[in-house]
């Protein structure tokens, strides 16, 4: 597609044998009776509905409704699990279930076409809608992501549900793991980021039902909720006034409010790639950093936000000529990654790198790619921004910690190795941490950890991006199918990752399984191309660009993105070409 210029430990399955009739064949060629296989078996799923009727609001000001009307899918006997994957880009999104033979897990393969992506089953919720003449007025399908944990059916259920906390919806994810824990519920919403449907104020019936190839895949009654529905038409000033309207829609929109609460996954990424969902109040606000992120509802798939652009430009280009000792050329994003300078050792014991395992960080294509005019006051400038995501195949996390001696502007960084029981068993100097204070970070950056370049056709460079320091957040899961991947990373916004300002130290984690983006609103996500000529190029994201940190293998931490530069100066266009199968910007 063409651009032109716009103002975030799992049990492995069990391959069980399915059984064989054998044949015993005796001298008067008798065949003996062969055994009848037993059949795998999966969970009793049921689609429920909490309440028998309910009462949505539509705003005078912002009309519509959103039907999440209190329905969910329920697992007992055993979880749905279903386990979401591709090969590579050049492979087709496939799905298989976990189900149960002899007390065995086994890998159920399901139909071809079952899933088209990693954000959810597709239509699996079938909504009719008839006003009280019993005329239909709405009917549609919404996608279901069983990763959102609802809540508990019964009071001796698991007291967690081991399943990842929402669908991911990053364009270059590889893996997923989606589930219903057995005596848990799944609300079949697709979220408060779908369209509202327009309703007028008076009393419906909605009837919700499961699409039948589903019905048919999981073996779930054909047996609709039924929910009487009452639209009331209110004004943001009608109770609260207007700085309450916020809060007030979204404690009566019919919104979740309850489990979400309970349940929900950390607030959105403040400072860089997507996070977990605002609340629709949140929502309604005005975004002023992370305006690239995807959100969640807590309940529902990753939704991406419509992609920003380049905010926070205004510095960079007086920085780029500033010494890197100053507070302009260390804090600007826009030098190149100072060499590496010998550390004294600061924690107490002696620095090492033990042989236990390491992480394996991967890049993932530069997607989120448009072309800008960055800041107002830089006339005449071209920019190429894009977002960025490296993650970590594992099989152990990236644990870096800095150190600050008091009244210094850096801290030194130290890698930590664990072994496989999760104790400390080394650690080694690994560069710096610096404190960025430009909007949309505000935080400490571990540097070195990513670098971007643009290179011609011929894969020579054409332009070094001066991004080079990243705060490390577990902000996409890119393949919860890895070994040792942790399904319910801690670190997934940045008010638990990256510090303050008056910090003496600081902990960074990128969990495995999970990547950190930085998306193409945030300052050094782009390349300056007002001089580059039109033509073909390749965005590069390469992790551990120094080499400094310790991996399993440091062979495959480079990823290209092919795009077509054309048009004119201020008039500059990007074609984005698809990779492989994935046709995202």
């Amino acid at each position: 597609m063409t651009r032109t210029r716009t103002t975030r430990l799992r049990r492995p399955l069990l391959t069980g044998s399915t059984a064989v009739a054998a044949m015993a064949v005796t001298a008067g060629l008798v065949a003996a009776t062969a055994e009848p296989a037993k059949a795998a078996t999966g969970p009793k799923l049921s689609l429920i509905a909490a309440t028998t009727s309910l009462t949505l609001t539509s705003w005078k000001e912002d009309p519509g409704v959103y039907l999440d009307l209190g329905t969910y899918l329920t697992a007992e006997g055993r979880p749905l699990e279903l386990k979401v994957t591709r090969k590579s880009y050049k492979d087709p999104v496939t799905v298989t279930q976990t189900v149960y033979e002899g007390g065995k897990a086994k890998a159920k393969t399901l139909p071809k076409g079952t899933v088209k992506d990693f954000s959810g089953l597709p239509g699996f919720a079938e909504i009719t809608v008839t006003d009280k003449a019993g005329k239909k007025v709405l009917n549609r399908t919404e996608d279901f992501c069983p990763n959102n944990a609802s809540g508990r059916v019964r009071p001796d259920a698991p007291a967690t549900s081991k399943y990842p906390e929402s669908c991911p919806t990053n364009p270059f994810t590889l893996g997923s793991v989606w589930g219903v824990e057995q005596g848990w519920a799944a609300n079949t919403y697709a979220g408060s980021y779908t369209e509202p449907v327009a309703l007028a104020a008076g009393t419906y019936t909605a009837k919700v039902g499961v699409a039948k190839k589903y019905r048919d895949l999981f073996g779930i009654a054909n047996k609709p909720a039924t929910v009487k529905v009452t639209v009331v038409e209110r004004s943001y000033e009608d109770d609260q006034g207007a700085a309450g309207s916020a809060a007030s829609r979204s404690a009566t929109a019919g919104e979740h409010t309850g489990h979400e609460a309970a349940h929900q996954a950390p607030a959105a990424h403040a400072g860089h790639g997507p996070g977990h969902a605002p609340t629709p109040a949140q929502a309604a606000a005005p975004v002023t950093s992370g305006a690239g992120a995807s959100y969640n509802v807590g309940h529902g798939p990753l939704r991406a936000a419509p992609p920003a652009l380049p905010w926070a430009l205004k510095k960079q280009q007086a920085a780029r000529s500033a010494p890197v000792g100053d507070k302009g050329g260390q804090t600007d994003g826009s030098r190149k990654a100072p060499a590496l300078q010998p550390l004294a050792e600061r924690p107490a014991g002696k620095a090492s790198v033990p042989d236990v395992p390491k992480p394996d960080l991967r890049s993932l294509p530069a997607y989120g790619i448009v072309v800008t005019d960055g800041e107002e006051d830089i006339p005449g400038k071209d920019y190429l921004a894009f977002s960025a995501n490296v993650w970590n195949a594992g099989p152990a996390q990236l644990v870096v910690d800095g150190f600050r001696s008091p009244g210094k502007a850096k801290m030194d960084a130290y890698q930590y190795f664990y072994d496989a029981k999760g104790k400390q068993v080394g650690y080694a100097p690994t560069g710096t941490m610096e404190w960025d204070p430009r909007p949309g970070h505000v935080h400490w950056h571990f540097t070195d950890f990513a670098s971007y370049r643009l290179l011609k056709a011929d894969k020579k460079e054409a332009v070094r991006s001066g991004k080079e320091a990243f705060c490390l957040a577990n902000t996409d899961a890119i393949d919860y199918t890895v070994k040792n991947a942790n399904w319910h990373p801690f670190n997934t916004d940045l008010s638990t990752a990256c510090g303050e300002e008056n910090s003496i130290s600081v902990r960074e984690v990128l969990d495995v399984g999970s990547g950190d983006t930085y998306s193409q609103d945030l300052p050094g996500q782009s390349f300056d191309i007002t001089d580059v000529p039109n033509g073909t190029y390749y965005i590069q994201v390469l992790a551990n660009p120094e080499k400094r940190l310790k991996e399993t293998n440091l062979d495959n931490n480079s990823a290209l993105r092919k795009i077509v530069l054309g048009g004119k100066p201020d008039a500059r266009t990007v074609t984005v070409p698809a990779h492989d199968l994935v046709n995202a910007n």
